[in-house]
């Protein structure tokens, strides 16, 4: 039997913004921080959440994530944007990239932008959310700048990043629909999540260093390294391939090959290429009727099993409500590792105390 840890969002948020205050964070940049890997959390994507923190702090220790940096305009093209994210935290210049994307579409009805040498940009969900927060429709196109975990479909050994593929539309008064997914069968911080639990992972997702298939999470987290796999074999290694050309090349920044490669895989460099649109520059005024008919139509066909038929972003929706009411779990060795920076960053004993009192303590 193992152990976890419940605590509030509230006073999760409360702990990441003074973890990255000690480390020398400004406010507003510590709580950007915060909402995302909360919210990422709150979603039930615990592989971008707060369990991201040692790996950013071992980051920073090494000179890579940059404190207190914004984007810098490369080009200005009207509705095109090119912008250099200075390795600062993604959290903050993913969310002035897509600020800026936003008012462009305001203004022109379609923009583009292209955001490079970001830190960790995190679940890309989160991006999307902003745009449709707006109003706005977006696609977001994202590679992993040298730092390779995926098998190409055919080969046998780690060649590309996780390359996330998200997609949103918004809807009044209501959750939008929102496709979000790495290009890999699972994200890398999901086996992360299950190495930690001392868990397996569901077959097909990973090969070990000799390409043989395996369910062992170690295999990402312990030399010698295996790899993940494509998702829908051809068809998510086809998708990865475009995320990393678009997402990489495309945005100004670059794609992985052997002059890019990272000595670590502590540095997150993520490249975005982001497309918003205004739905109201469309002549296309029965829009959400049509697809709200689409939406009911789908969900009246029979159920196959106990599980209702949800539409894209309805379990982020489920997860939410449920970990507001109960509390975000995290795995006792993601915990203590979070503790343990925190104390890095330079909080007291005593401050770390009061935080550790508001998590309780689960046996799972």
């Amino acid at each position: 039997m193992s152990s976890e840890y419940r605590i509030g969002s509230q006073g999760l948020g409360r702990f990441v913004q003074a973890i990255w205050r000690h480390t020398g964070s400004s406010a507003r940049e510590a709580e950007l921080v915060a909402e995302h890997l909360v919210q990422a959390n709150l979603a039930g994507h615990d592989s971008h959440g707060v369990g991201m923190i040692p790996r950013y702090m071992s980051s920073l220790a090494q000179g890579h994530l940059q404190l207190n940096t914004h984007v810098r305009v490369v080009k200005d093209a009207g509705a095109v944007l090119t912008l250099d994210g200075g390795k600062g935290f993604g959290q903050v210049v993913a969310s002035e990239a897509m600020e800026r994307g936003i008012e462009r579409a305001r203004q022109l009805g379609i923009a583009a932008v292209a955001l490079h040498n970001a830190h960790h940009i995190g679940r890309i969900g989160h991006w999307a959310e902003q745009c449709a927060r707006a109003g706005f429709v977006s696609i977001h196109f994202v590679n992993v700048m040298g730092d390779p975990m995926v098998a190409p479909f055919g080969g046998s050994d780690r060649r590309f990043g996780t390359n996330p593929f998200c997609m949103i539309f918004p809807r009044p008064g209501q959750a939008p629909l929102l496709l979000d997914f790495a290009t890999s069968g699972i994200a890398y911080g999901k086996t992360r999540v299950a190495y930690n639990k001392g868990l397996t992972v569901a077959p097909g997702y990973l090969i070990d260093e000799q390409g043989r298939p395996t369910n062992e999470p170690k295999v990402m987290h312990e030399a010698p390294f295996g790899s993940l796999l494509p998702f829908g074999a051809h068809k998510g290694y086809a998708l990865a391939t475009l995320c990393e050309i678009l997402g990489g090349a495309l945005s100004g920044g670059q794609t992985t090959h052997d002059d890019t490669l990272q000595v670590t895989n502590d540095a997150i460099i993520n490249g975005m290429t982001t497309i918003i649109l205004n739905p109201d520059a469309f002549e296309a005024p029965a829009m959400q009727a049509e697809a709200e008919a689409f939406v009911d139509w789908v969900k009246a066909s029979p159920e196959s099993g106990d599980e209702p038929i949800q539409v894209p972003g309805e379990w982020e929706e489920m997860n939410r409500a449920l970990r507001l009411q109960d509390g975000i779990p995290i795995d006792a060795n993601t915990w203590q590792q979070i503790c343990a920076a925190a104390q890095a960053a330079g909080m007291s004993q005593a401050e770390l105390e009061d935080y550790r009192a508001l998590a309780r303590a689960e046996s799972v």
